[in-house]
């Protein structure tokens, strides 16, 4: 096939697939009116919670729930919806929000270890679902996830907002469209960890924090003001780091602009630093490298001076570097370039993740970071993690979801859950 007729054939598979994830697939629970508000319960209401609750607001949705096991939280939570208009419904037990039958659709912004339950249990409730980034804390309940939606026929939309800015959809259209020639590499940069420093002695638990359901199903474990809230994301218990934190955007651009959004790598390999003093767990450095089937190659660097933060793809024909607000390309023109033409392939579009969502939970059409999508993202995130941890090589088959003829990595891909919990 010539270079012509393989780029042809590109644009035309391509716009293909872009047509199965946008298409309608999603059978309605019940019919929303062109002007009907939908009523939202809110999980989890702090940092990213309290932003999540003023854009469904902004976006005209009705928070008519705030959930939040630290009842201080919960309280700011709801002067920032009394602000607004009613006051809404508090509790403090998510599984007591999802009897409530007027809800319909829960935003979950809580730390990563409850991602998994609280999604799967609010499709069974028959609600649609916005779930904050990473989509889960491993690579098997993140499958389970993407399941319990297709069964219940729920939508799911991961907040990856980065696929909801334009700096992002250009710069996976240039690619995606050969602008700079075949894809050869890719650089993706994450920043450092910045956890405040050592946790000391055990705490005493404070009086408006109900401890053991904020661990849920994650090992039962000493209370530490500097484990709990923001600072989970540094404790393997409840996330991966920068890893999944940065890395669940930037290597969800990754993902994108390869066309890997129902794939992943094949293998990956690097080296990783951790805290001399264990003041916490996840990476301080890495550079890891993953290898997908097409020979494509991805390095991933934190705290790697060579290594932007944000998604560089290099090409035959130049690069295209992207972050938030930044987006620069070599040849220099292709930011200005017009990218409406018929004859390419266009990428889904959405300039509000929030409003995307709501318009979806309408149509029941797949939103432009659907479960799916977010699984696959988080996976390479949760492939990373495992190499930094294992010390060495994985292989992973993106098709089965399986390190073949590794049974200790194999052994990883899932996580245990308290006995009070489980699916």
């Amino acid at each position: 096939m010539n270079k012509s007729s393989r780029r042809s054939f590109l644009r035309k598979s391509g716009a293909a697939v872009a047509t199965v994830f946008a298409a309608p697939m999603i059978l309605p629970s019940r019919v929303f009116g062109a002007n009907e508000r939908i009523s939202v319960g809110a999980i989890g209401v702090r940092n990213q919670g309290a932003g999540n609750v003023q854009r469904f607001l902004a976006a005209g949705a009705d928070v008519i729930a705030i959930c939040d096991v630290d009842s201080k939280v919960a309280a700011a939570g709801v002067d920032i919806v009394s602000a607004k208009g009613p006051t809404p419904k508090v509790f403090g037990d998510y599984r007591q929000m999802l009897d409530d039958t007027g809800i319909d659709a829960v935003v979950i912004t809580t730390p990563d270890h409850w991602h998994a339950l609280m999604t799967i249990d609010a499709c069974r409730a028959g609600k649609d679902v916005y779930c904050e980034k990473p989509l889960s804390l491993s690579i098997a309940e993140g499958r389970r996830m993407v399941n319990a939606a297709r069964e219940h026929k729920r939508i799911v939309q991961t907040g990856s907002q980065q696929r909801s800015s334009s700096e992002f959809r250009r710069a996976c259209m240039l690619v995606r469209n050969g602008f700079i020639g075949d894809v050869k590499e890719v650089l993706v940069g994450i920043p450092g960890p910045n956890h405040p420093g050592s946790i000391g002695f055990e705490e005493m638990v404070p009086p408006e924090l109900d401890y053991q359901m904020w661990l849920g199903p994650a090992p039962l474990k000493p209370y530490h003001s500097k484990r709990v809230h923001y600072n989970f994301r540094f404790w393997w218990d409840y996330s991966g780091g920068q890893m999944t934190n940065f890395g669940a955007h930037h290597l969800d651009i990754a993902q994108w602009g390869l066309g890997m959004d129902n794939s992943g790598p094949v293998s990956v390999e690097g080296t990783a630093e951790f805290h001399p003093q264990m003041l916490h767990e996840v990476t301080e450095r890495c550079r890891l490298t993953y290898l997908y089937a097409n020979g494509v190659r991805m390095t991933l660097g934190q705290g790697q001076q060579d290594i932007a933060e944000g998604t560089t793809f290099i090409g035959t024909k130049g690069r295209v570097a992207v972050n938030r607000g930044q987006l620069t390309t070599e040849p220099v023109e292709l930011p200005t370039t017009s990218l409406e033409s018929a004859a390419l392939t266009q990428l889904y579009r959405s300039d509000d993740h929030t409003k995307n969502f709501l318009d979806c939970m309408r149509s029941r059409e797949l939103p432009i970071c659907d479960v799916e999508i977010g699984h696959r993202s988080a996976t390479v995130c949760h492939l990373g993690n495992l190499v930094a941890r294992l010390g060495r090589p994985v292989k992973w088959d993106p098709t089965t979801e399986t390190c073949p003829g590794d049974a200790e990595a194999q052994g990883m891909i899932d996580r245990p859950y308290r006995a009070l919990w489980s699916y």
